[in-house]
């Protein structure tokens, strides 16, 4: 397994334990390949890697690692329609990470 689907399942498994009940809500028919908590996850990903272009995200994806991926020019589409729920799931990942700054500056202090 590579190093990007390794950092996928990771993060998956982070913003999936953020309780991100937050679903989007701007499309009508039936289910979608991969949810959008998971675009959401590959992007930030990608990002986290510093993989500028969709075409070299899916080229470093073998076939089969995830099994539920979608077309790259799909995952386009669906990533800019995510934009706001992207965010929000960035904004409950900042504050996540934020508590526990809160954390070691008070562990800071108790040393001192």
């Amino acid at each position: 397994m590579s190093n990007i689907v390794k950092n996928y399942f990771r993060v998956l498994e982070v913003i999936s334990s953020l309780n991100c009940d937050l679903e989007c809500k701007y499309r009508a028919g039936g289910k979608d390949k991969m949810s959008d908590l998971e675009v959401i996850a590959l992007s930030l990903t990608a990002e986290f890697m510093s993989i500028d272009t969709e075409n070299a995200l899916f080229n470093q994806l073998k076939d089969g690692q995830i099994s539920n991926l979608i077309e790259p020019s799909q995952f386009n589409k669906r990533r800019r329609k995510l934009f706001l729920f992207s965010e929000q799931v960035r904004a409950k990942l900042a504050s996540y990470f934020l508590e526990f700054d809160q954390i070691f500056y008070t562990m800071d202090k108790a040393i001192e």
